[in-house]
């Protein structure tokens, strides 16, 4: 198990696939009520990370501890991974985050329907509960899949590039969510790309490629140097050995 006060505790962590190293040698800790952004350049280990907290990347060497029940963990991965053809409606698809407070066959009761209710009308999807997932915009579908998230109650949260093709009013009212799940005391993490917004709402950042190259308050984490070793950290990472054909 992780530290006491701790959602995640990482040891000297390394992952990987096919005999490639993508992280090596990560180590820190995410506290409750922390609100985490993860950046860095493609290919620097950012979606891994978060595959490896979830348990769905087993470590090379190191650890991922977790200061609570697996249970208590939620995911959302890249809107890419997500399959929106499945056929279900919005209620049903959002009403799923109970699964945790009534169990996977049970109906859902009044109790739940209202809860599923309250979620819908938290990110604007009233009047949404027929209509098929796949007739959702992107906005809209990122949307239901934040009032499923809220419904888990999880402790901890994890947000795979929750913002990406999603328009500018949708990116604010999630953000509310977000900040609204920290002050409850849970702890979210969130991979980005748009440094302005993490700058602007994130209070600590890990920027990532292959290693920490910081980890800490934004302001610290993200200046000019850093930003420019983490690039350079990659690029080399994915240049041809030397005397290696072009």
């Amino acid at each position: 198990m992780g530290d006491a006060m701790s959602a995640v505790t990482l040891r000297d962590l390394t992952l990987g696939y096919d005999g490639a190293p993508v992280i090596e040698g990560l180590s820190g800790r995410i506290e409750q009520g922390a609100l985490l952004a993860v950046v860095g350049p493609n290919g620097a280990g950012k979606s891994s990370l978060m595959k490896a907290i979830m348990g769905q990347l087993s470590p090379r060497a190191g650890a991922v501890a977790l200061g609570l029940p697996r249970r208590e963990v939620a995911f959302l991965p890249q809107a890419a991974e997500i399959d929106a053809s499945f056929p279900v409606d919005v209620y049903d698809f959002v009403a799923m985050g109970l699964w945790r407070r009534i169990g996977l066959w049970r109906g859902v009761d009044a109790a739940g329907r209202a809860a599923v209710a309250a979620a819908l009308a938290d990110v604007g999807l009233e009047g949404f509960e027929a209509r098929p997932i796949r007739a959702l915009s992107g906005g809209q579908r990122q949307r239901m899949l934040f009032a499923r998230l809220a419904l888990q109650e999880a402790r901890l949260i994890l947000l795979d590039e929750p913002f990406a093709a999603v328009d500018e009013r949708t990116v604010g009212d999630l953000l509310a969510l977000i900040e609204g799940w920290r002050a409850q005391g849970r702890a979210v993490v969130a991979v980005l790309h748009d440094l302005a917004l993490v700058r602007a709402r994130f209070p600590d950042t890990l920027l990532l490629a292959r290693r920490a190259i910081a980890w800490g308050p934004t302001d610290v984490v993200l200046t000019p140097r850093n930003l420019a070793r983490a690039a350079g950290m990659v690029e080399a990472a994915h240049a041809p050995p030397r005397g290696a054909r072009a």
